[in-house]
Formats: structure tokens, sequence, C-alpha cells
């Protein structure tokens, strides 16, 4: 029987994606990988998928690659090996929906990086977040290289890059990696809540936005106004934009309201 190393359910428009090697901590073994590719490419051409969480089983969300498989032969298959992770990797940093990451305990390596990637990241108290690849003589992977700096600066990501050390839930917080910190037993609905209020955003701007936040970083400012000139045309042109103005006219209930429940 071939082992399910990955689950995934998509309930009223949420797709959950579900880390399942409790027993390893859910590192990420070659099975896993493909299974994530294949969830990551299948979500991109779904639109009825309006947003996406990543989360583990048991106790953990990943501690990182298998390091029994790691063992490689030559350089050209240890970068191939890294480099097929790149497709569906970047797929997921680009989706045009959002994506929460719910760390509960252990966020090592690529689990650390690969919660990086989504939108915002919930995490339990009890979560712990490291970069430990000096530790084995290896580099940061998963587009951390890319992700990490974006998100607490260079020179705490540097730190958190040489050092290797490991900071939990309040750090990372106060880092800027994590958006709220909950008890374990409230994670996933607090993920499921956060996912199902987004999911009622219009899919055009939140799409539109997410994709030129990305951008911004690596643009300058007369592009990024283009930018905001084109894609704001686009989305006055929206069924969404229209309804929401007329509900506001009428003094009715909007579309899209936040702080989630």
């Amino acid at each position: 029987m071939t082992e399910q190393t990955l689950l995934f359910e998509i309930d009223e428009g949420v797709a959950t994606l579900t880390l399942n090697r409790p027993e390893s901590k859910n590192a990420m073994n070659m099975p896993m990988r493909a299974a994530l590719r294949d969830a990551v490419y299948a979500i991109r051409q779904d639109r009825s998928v309006r947003a996406v969480i990543l989360r583990g089983a048991g106790t953990a969300f990943c501690s990182g690659g298998d390091v029994r498989g790691m063992a490689v032969g030559s350089a050209e298959e240890g970068r191939n090996r890294i480099d097929d992770l790149h497709g569906w990797i970047a797929q997921l940093a680009d989706l045009d929906r959002p994506v929460i990451a719910a760390v509960d305990g252990v966020a090592y390596g690529a689990g650390f990086s690969l919660a990086l990637v989504a939108d915002f990241v919930i995490a339990s108290s009890r979560a712990r977040f490291c970069m430990p690849f000096m530790k084995v003589g290896l580099v940061p992977d998963c587009a951390a290289f890319y992700s990490l700096p974006r998100v607490v600066g260079l020179a705490r990501a540097k730190e958190l890059v040489f050092t290797a050390r490991e900071i939990g839930a309040d750090e990372a917080r106060g880092m800027g990696v994590v958006l709220e910190v909950v008890e374990p037993e409230a994670l996933h609905a607090r993920a499921v809540s956060i996912a199902r209020a987004l999911a009622d955003a219009s899919p055009v701007a939140f799409g539109l936005s997410k994709r030129a936040l990305n951008l911004s970083l690596n643009s300058d400012l007369r592009t990024m106004l283009e930018l905001e000139a084109t894609t704001q045309a686009v989305a006055f042109t929206t069924e969404f934009h229209r309804e929401a103005v007329q509900r506001f006219r009428d003094k009715a209930a909007p579309l899209f309201t936040w702080p989630a429940a």
C-alpha cells in the first residue's frame, strides 16, 4: 500500500493540504514533494478553490527534508533535486488566492521555508521555527533566500541562517513571520476562519493585489504606479465591485468583511 504522505481536502472553497508523516514530524520525502507538486498544480486549475491552508498532521508542521533520503552522488544530482522543488514552490508563492500556513510544533528547514511562502502564518503557542542548514553544512532551500529577507529583513535573515538558532512563536511574531499566535487546540479552526473570510474577497482584486505586492520590492515607483492604474482599471469592471458599490448605497451587508470571526 502506498504511503499517503499528503491529505488533500476541499470544503466550501477552502483547500486544506495536510502533510501526513506524523511519525517523522512530517519530514518532506520524495513522495510528499511529488504530492505537493500535484496538489498545487490542481489548485491552480480549480477556480472553485478560493483559499488554501497548509498544515501538518499530529503535533508538528514540518521538520524539514527527510534526512534519510538526502544522500546524492554528485553536485549535479544535488542541484537537480532542489531545482525540482522550485516549480511548485514558485507556483504556490504566485498563487492568486490566499494561502495560510497553520504551524504547530516544529517548522524546521524546508518546513520553515514552506511556511514563509504563505501569505499569513498562524502559529500555535508551541510552534518553533529554525533554519538549521548550517548544522549539516547545507544552505537554505524552498525559496528561503528570497522569502526570508523580505519577511524579516536582511540582517535578521543572516542571523537566523548563520546561527541556525530556534525561535519560538512569540519571537517569530515579533519578527513579522507570524501573524497570530493561538493555543494548539484552536489553531486549525482559526486558520479556517481566516481562509473563509479572505475567500469572500473579490478574487480579481485579491489576485491582482497579491501579485503587485509580490513584485513591489523588485520594482520602482513609476512601474508600480503604472501597474496600479492598470490593475485598478480591471478591478473597476468586475461584477464584485459593482455589487459591492450597490450594497454600500443600499446600506446592505458588505460582500467582504474583516476581521475574521
